[in-house]
């Protein structure tokens, strides 16, 4: 029997199965598709992904193929300079096309040991009290699969908006229906880059649903075209065509461009709905399968890679037997609150984004809004994640909070976590982790920029305890890291 199973390999599934491999979690990634898609739809890291790609080692496989940008706000088509004091020593995003990003979250995946089976479609599901069992669709080969049923102790359907997953287990998805359409494709052009800029500039005065980028994702003459669709359509999984997207490029700019030779066509609409839970016994949904919102403010891949980071290390515990109790509902009542408010945020933004007067005059007010310096950190701090708090009741102002990668006096705090554990930062020397050893790292070292004596850390980075007192550490390492061993 495997350890887990993860239905999905997006970027949620492939970092997943990255955290699980760390601790050394049996896991195989099923795939519907034969080979990875070329579509780009989650077109970077904010933040808050790129903290965590520098917490496992990974930063700088990103750094080689991405581009930085540090666009303020990100809101509601509102561009503002970056905040001054953003609370990270990454104050960037990263441009990387999404098919680099499951590029490289799968090459790590495999580096560690995680199987990836691909042309492999799950079609059943069911589970019982020592496990979960699927139903492979008949006709796989032995590379995508092989025999017909497989077996794990856990699942985790990481397998999109219309997860197949998450309608197995019956799991509302409530929320809103798509009201708007927008075109997305990329495709070549004929007219004169300089007139293209030109009529998009102009269209964006009052159209921020439109846009053409040059060169899309490093391809020489591929542009990335956005137009706003006429009407929804009625089955969102047939793709646009291109006189679709040529009859809507001359509604909005008066001229089609010339576009030609499409690489790939889709359409997304603005739909808000989120699973009403996260956990159905041994089977847990991640990423788009337990939340889709519009791309406004590129929140969604982030959010989903932020899901596995939240959800591995605890299902690990599981795995392994030291989970204290309630650790991996844990995933559930931190990461439902935190897609809600994303799913908010959209809406807001989508509203935004409207042409009828009182949108432009709400969109001119929030602009003049984020000239304040503390609006645009607050913005930018809840689109890039650096913001989230999750709540682990009272106490020091640190709890809950992700801990930023502080310079120590020797190197990093970052560089001491890519083994996906736990950690304690002792400032004093005084403190202990024993009986925790082998899940908790013991770090000795002092910090400038660190005015509390010492922090536990989860293997996520947040903050479950900061103090001194040894007796007061000692009721917090059992409530995230179980029992005491040896």
């Amino acid at each position: 029997m495997l350890d887990v199973i993860v239905v999905g390999a997006g970027p949620t599934g492939l970092a997943l199965a990255g955290e699980l491999r760390l601790h050394g979690v049996r896991v195989v990634v099923l795939e519907r598709l034969a080979e990875p898609t070329a579509q780009s739809r989650g077109r970077g890291l904010h933040v808050r992904s790129v903290e965590l790609m520098d917490q496992r080692g990974l930063l700088d496989r990103f750094l080689a193929v991405s581009e930085r940008f540090q666009v303020g706000g990100l809101f509601g088509g509102i561009v503002k300079p970056w905040p001054d004091r953003l609370d990270t020593a990454h104050p960037y995003g990263l441009a990387t096309p999404q098919p680099v990003t499951e590029r490289l979250l799968g090459e790590r995946a495999l580096e560690l040991g995680a199987e990836i089976r691909r042309g492999c479609e799950v079609v059943g599901l069911s589970q019982d009290e020592d496990g979960v069992t699927v139903e492979l669709a008949h006709g796989g080969t032995p590379a995508s699969g092989g025999g017909t049923y497989l077996r794990s102790r856990y699942l985790v359907g990481c397998d999109g908006g219309r997860s197949a997953v998450r309608k197995w287990l019956g799991v509302g998805f409530p929320g809103e229906p798509a009201t708007v359409e927008t075109l997305l494709g990329d495709m070549r052009m004929t007219e004169d880059p300089a007139t293209v800029a030109a009529v998009v500039a102009e269209v964006r005065k009052t159209h921020l649903r439109f846009g053409v980028v040059p060169d899309a994702d490093g391809n020489e003459g591929v542009c990335r075209v956005v137009v706003p669709a006429d009407g929804v359509a009625e089955d969102r999984t047939t793709p646009p065509t291109l006189e679709e997207f040529r009859r809507q490029l001359r509604a909005f700019a008066g001229t089609d461009f010339g576009v030609h030779s499409p690489r790939w066509l889709s359409r997304f609409g603005d739909a808000t709905r989120q699973a009403e839970r996260y956990r159905v016994g041994r089977v847990l949904l991640a990423g788009d399968a337990a939340h889709i919102h519009p791309p406004t403010g590129g929140q969604g891949l982030n959010l989903g890679v932020q899901d596995a980071f939240n959800l591995g290390w605890k299902l690990a515990a599981e795995v392994a037997g030291w989970a204290p109790e309630g650790l991996l509902d844990s995933y559930h009542a931190e990461r439902h609150p935190v897609a809600a408010a994303v799913l908010d945020n959209t809406r807001a933004q989508m509203a935004l984004l409207g042409t009828d007067p009182g949108a432009t005059a709400l969109r001119a007010l929030f602009s003049t809004l984020m000239d304040f310096e503390e609006v645009n950190r607050y913005v930018t701090g809840m689109i890039t994640a650096v913001g989230v708090r999750y709540d682990f009741g009272e106490g020091h102002e640190l709890l809950g909070r992700r801990m930023p990668d502080v310079a120590l006096k020797r190197g990093r705090l970052y560089g001491l976590m890519h083994g996906g554990r736990g950690l304690l930062l002792d400032q004093t020397g005084r403190l202990s982790v024993a009986g925790w050893a082998d899940r908790v790292d013991h770090v000795v070292d002092v910090s400038e920029e660190l005015d509390v004596p010492a922090v536990l850390l989860r293997p996520d980075g947040h903050v479950v305890w900061a103090g001194e007192d040894q007796r007061d550490l000692l009721t917090r390492l059992p409530e995230w890291f179980g029992a005491a061993t040896g």
